[in-house]
């Protein structure tokens, strides 16, 4: 058996319209779906041009975790321990952050030059991280 591609990545969220606001408003991302499956929301967003890799912004809660669960999760999420981790590409590492910091995106740390290409750190309302970076060719 051999793996071709990921489709899909999951991180938690605690509000999903408010998630929607920061990865489809500030961040650019496109919805891909947003389906009511009566147990849950499935809310999948993906960076434009690229709907084979989606991201599912997941409430804690059910089928996943039962309810005592859920509530660790979401207080863990809250004060910044259980948050996932993304990593997007940008062209311009120096524009893609002056266009965040001017949307009010909260930066963990500013464009830095390092031997793979220039990247900044911002984190998303309910704690998670996310790393964009310019590549250098061939990486």
């Amino acid at each position: 058996m051999t793996m071709t591609s990921t489709s899909r990545s999951q991180i938690y969220v605690l509000d999903q319209d408010e998630a929607l606001d920061f990865y489809v408003g500030k961040l650019g991302l496109e919805v891909s779906t947003d389906q009511d499956l009566g147990f849950m929301r499935w809310l999948t967003v993906n960076v434009p041009g690229d709907p084979g890799r989606e991201i599912l912004l997941e409430k804690p809660g059910p089928p996943a975790l039962d309810p005592k669960t859920a509530e660790q999760v979401r207080e863990l999420l809250t004060k910044g321990a259980a948050g996932g981790f993304l990593f997007f590409t940008t062209d311009d590492a120096h524009k893609t952050y002056a266009d965040l910091v001017a949307k009010g995106v909260e930066v963990t740390d500013e464009p830095t030059d390092r031997p793979y290409g220039i990247d900044f750190g911002i984190r998303d309302p309910f704690g998670n991280r996310i790393r964009i970076g310019q590549m250098h060719q061939g990486r």
